[in-house]
């Protein structure tokens, strides 16, 4: 009988780490390995080299903002990151993939495993939200529909969406539009989400609602490199701050009032 009780307490005590697991993930995440590691890499765009001696770790459960005026490298470093521009010089690693040595076949390996979220929101303007969540669970090599249908319900419950499914892409707002694009990014479970202006084609209110949504993201455990010019969430919402000026890139802390 003791065995028995012991062994309950054991199965409780499981199940309560597992629960706040994530949180201490994150609170922890000093002590983790990066999910993101470039040392002395050089950025191009075409023959333009944009960023050089780039150096940079970010580990799991951190929240990351990338800065920078227009042109100064930003939008090419995350290209990189998710093999959009390749990266020929220095050493890249990224979720588990050595970004020197990727061939056509493994970046959409690679891809499953980040979540990317673009300015413009990149939605299927003939297909409604559960199609265009459909279409990408089928590409990325979902089968069964009452699996498909399940992570659907999940990812737009996560982001306040879920009795927007049957709606088009013109038929939301731009904050609406956006929060399903954020669901999408969630869609394969990424270890990096990689935000690249994600409030940039929005008013201030709906760039704090969406912001709310990626901080709870993050609270929940998840790693989120998020390019941005909006200074004012980074002082509402202050995190870990890498800079891009000069052909640089540096961590910059972010001074309140």
């Amino acid at each position: 009988m003791r065995i028995g009780t012991n062994y309950v307490k054991l199965n409780y005590l499981s199940k309560h780490i597992q629960r706040n697991l994530l949180p201490l993930y994150q609170q922890t995440a000093i002590m983790s390995e990066p999910v993101l590691s470039l040392k002395q890499a050089a950025i191009f765009q075409q023959e333009n080299l944009v960023l050089h001696e780039v150096s940079l770790e970010i580990k799991a459960g951190e929240f990351v903002y990338l800065i920078g005026k227009t042109g100064s490298g930003k939008s090419s470093l995350i290209k990189t990151l998710y093999a959009d521009l390749p990266l020929t010089s220095g050493h890249g690693q990224i979720v588990g993939f050595t970004l020197k040595q990727l061939n056509e076949q493994k970046i959409p390996f690679l891809r499953r495993k980040l979540g990317i979220v673009f300015q413009d929101f990149k939605l299927l303007p003939d297909r409604n939200i559960h199609e265009n969540l459909l279409f990408v669970l089928k590409a990325t090599g979902w089968k069964d529909v009452a699996a498909m249908k399940l992570r659907m319900d999940e990812v737009l419950d996560k982001v306040g969406m879920k009795t927007k499914g049957f709606k088009f892409p013109h038929e939301l707002s731009g904050g609406e539009q956006q929060r399903v694009a954020i669901a999408r990014a969630l869609l394969n479970d990424p270890e990096l989400i990689l935000a690249d202006e994600p409030t940039g084609n929005l008013d201030p209110q709906t760039s704090v609602e969406v912001m709310k949504v990626l901080q709870e993201i993050n609270q929940a455990g998840r790693t989120i490199l998020m390019a941005t010019h909006d200074y004012a969430l980074i002082l509402k919402y202050p995190a870990k701050t890498l800079k891009c000026e000069g052909s640089r890139v540096f961590e910059v802390v972010q001074k309140a009032g």
